[in-house]
């Protein structure tokens, strides 16, 4: 399925050194008055064309403090840089912000237009971390994939990219501007495949993501497309296809920030391999829950051996007890430990050159001593057993797969984007698309999940606890394991597209996909991933007043991503998103309110379709405790 991305955008909430939240900036307040409460208000859906193609708010924010007065003020979108902008420095040469490199640290060219060899540059920027150090801020931001190449056809097993950028504060306004910019090296640990969603972690580094593993049973064939994709990532990348192998992709990449501004680079091979959406890590800096994006694909939990060190842990797969089916579904869950393993264990595993034929017997058919399975490693019922020996080969190579064997759930669908809210003890996860395996199945060789078909998609709450055990009756060591999970907001499809080609109402989400939680605010902001609505969205819902604010249109065709609510710096707040591949499948709309060619041509005028995506933020919203900063 292709992948859609999360919105473009980023919301800053900025502080304010006026009396007022308009007063000149050039008044200090001694004094500034307490916030009670925040309030968003919301924006309606675009109508015309110029703001169609455009990513902008007409949203404001109420602030109500504790004196009783009240202030409003209104968002404003700030682009930071697209991804076709050249301000990457690389080798003593400025490239575009989304160019994939090599190991050489060289541009990666496209010569699918022979006479006319150029670098790839990414249109789809992801996910985004904001990082302070030694008082200079950074904001790492993936580049997932390139949607077509310059002769215009799709293409695949493209090396991906993230991007650590320097940006500056301006102290009286608040206001970001990009200093410079370098490409992170992922030499060490064999490329980046695929950098979907990704997370920031309180010790100050960025969880990446590789989502849509390659599959290693198909990749022994070599008429497969994961070999041919594989083999092309490795020409690529090192120059060099014998070095393709699907083990090492798959993974979470930690990047840490030095006090010199330097990235580096591990993966974290104990954590599992599936197709990793986003880890977000909980409260006790231990405890961590995955996004497995795909058809049937499962939920997984880690506990690191140590606080803020996951070289070393106990990886779980979810089953799912249904338990209702009302507003998106409820059911328990019950954790099937997979094993423990640290990161060099299962490095050693990989690097011995193990194949999937290494650590399964196979069968094509129902056989006994063999577990019917299906997972979204290869779409289809798959008959296996594990080889003496194998077991934490099984369990950190092949985690959906093995999973599965033991009785953990492998029917989710799109599970995407993860956050907490620490003071509440809830995570927040989004199934974008609630069909397919989540339905009820007469033939499935499993069945944990039978809900009512809903293509708009369900964020769903997990409610965290502890004194949670095993399936063996084994104590799981975590203060945060989800015990159960509901929905806490339901899209409504629509029966027939409105003249605005919208499939779903466009006054709820439809299709969430990045999620990020402000717990002074209590609110959850929600970014849409969406085929349904021809405009993405994003969403500000307050999780103790139940209101559902739009705060955020990205242009026709693009989705919204980079989601990141990033509080206090420098009496500062920022919520940081993107958006990606704008003008992507406009021909396929069924709209009528507005003149679709036109449409479509206003969209390549302005910065073209699926050329490139944008990394920006939203000021007006305040900090703690002070008002937000004027409108710049």
């Amino acid at each position: 399925m292709k992948k859609r991305v999360s919105l473009g955008l980023s919301l800053t909430l900025l502080a304010s050194s006026a009396t007022s939240a308009f007063a000149a900036e050039h008044h200090p307040v001694q004094h500034p008055k307490q916030i009670k409460s925040v309030e968003f208000q919301p924006m309606k859906a675009p109508t015309t064309i110029e703001n169609m193609i455009k990513t902008y708010t007409e949203a404001s924010v109420k602030v109500t403090y504790k004196d009783g007065s009240v202030e409003e003020t209104p968002l404003n979108y700030n682009q930071l840089f697209l991804s076709k902008d050249k301000i990457v420095d690389n080798k003593g040469e400025l490239i575009a912000a989304g160019t994939p490199i090599d190991a050489n640290g060289d541009p990666i060219i496209d010569r699918s237009v022979p006479d006319k060899p150029s670098p790839y540059v990414s249109d789809a920027p992801d996910s985004n971390s904001f990082i302070t150090i030694n008082d200079k801020s950074y904001i790492i931001s993936h580049y997932e994939y390139e949607s077509v190449n310059n002769a215009g056809k799709e293409i695949s097993g493209l090396p991906a990219s993230m991007t650590l950028t320097q940006v500056d504060r301006d102290d009286k306004t608040g206001k970001l501007t990009v200093n410079h910019a370098k490409k992170i090296d992922f030499s060490n640990v064999n490329g980046l495949w695929t950098p979907c969603n990704g997370s920031t972690t309180d010790w100050g580094t960025h969880l990446g993501s590789e989502e849509y593993e390659p599959d290693a049973r198909a990749f022994e064939d070599p008429s497969s497309s994961s070999y041919k994709d594989v083999t092309n990532f490795a020409k690529l990348y090192f120059g060099d296809m014998p070095k393709a192998n699907p083990y090492y992709y798959g993974w979470i990449p930690e990047i840490s920030v030095d006090e010199s501004g330097n990235a580096s680079v591990v993966k974290h091979y104990s954590t599992g391999r599936f197709s990793h959406e986003m880890m977000q890590v909980l409260p006790d800096n231990k405890t961590a829950l995955f996004g497995d994006d795909g058809s049937n694909t499962m939920m997984f939990m880690y506990v690191a051996d140590k606080e803020k060190d996951f070289s070393a842990g106990t990886l779980y797969a979810a089953k799912f007890k249904q338990t209702s089916t009302k507003n998106g579904g409820k059911g328990d869950l019950q954790w099937m430990k997979l094993g423990h393993a640290t990161d060099n264990e299962v490095k050693t595993i990989i690097d011995k050159g193990t194949k999937f034929s290494d650590i399964f017997e196979t069968a094509d058919q129902p056989t006994k001593g063999f577990k019917a399975v299906k997972t979204a490693a290869s779409k289809k019922v798959e008959y296996l057993k594990v080889k003496p020996g194998m077991e934490k080969a099984a369990a950190f190579l092949e985690s959906r797969r093995y999973g599965a064997i033991l009785g953990a759930t492998s029917e989710f669908n799109k599970m995407e984007g993860l956050t907490v809210n620490k003071k509440d003890k809830k995570a927040y996860m989004a199934i974008s698309y609630q069909n397919s395996a989540m339905l009820k199945e007469s033939d499935a060789v499993q069945d944990d999940i039978q809900l009512p078909k809903l293509e708009s998609g369900v964020t769903y709450q997990l409610n965290l606890g502890s004194h949670q055990k095993d399936q063996a009756k084994g104590k799981i060591n975590s203060r945060y394991v989800p015990a159960s999970m509901e929905g806490l907001l339901i899209g409504q499809d629509l029966e027939k597209a409105d003249a605005y080609g919208n499939k779903a109402d466009p006054n709820k989400v439809a299709n969430p996909d990045n999620l990020t939680y402000s717990n002074d605010l209590n609110t959850l902001f929600i970014g849409e991933d969406s085929s349904l609505h021809t405009n993405n969205f994003v969403w500000a819902y307050n999780v103790k007043t139940k209101k559902l604010s739009r705060i955020l249109s990205v242009p026709v065709g693009a989705e919204a991503t980079g989601l990141r609510a990033v509080e206090n710096i420098k009496n500062s707040r920022y919520v940081l998103s993107n958006y990606q591949h704008p003008g992507e499948d406009i021909s396929d709309k069924n709209i009528t309110a507005v003149d679709k060619e036109e449409l479509a041509n206003a969209m390549k005028e302005s910065i073209g379709i699926q050329e490139t995506g944008g990394v920006g933020y939203i000021s007006g919203l305040p900090s703690k405790d002070r008002a937000p900063y004027k409108k710049h």
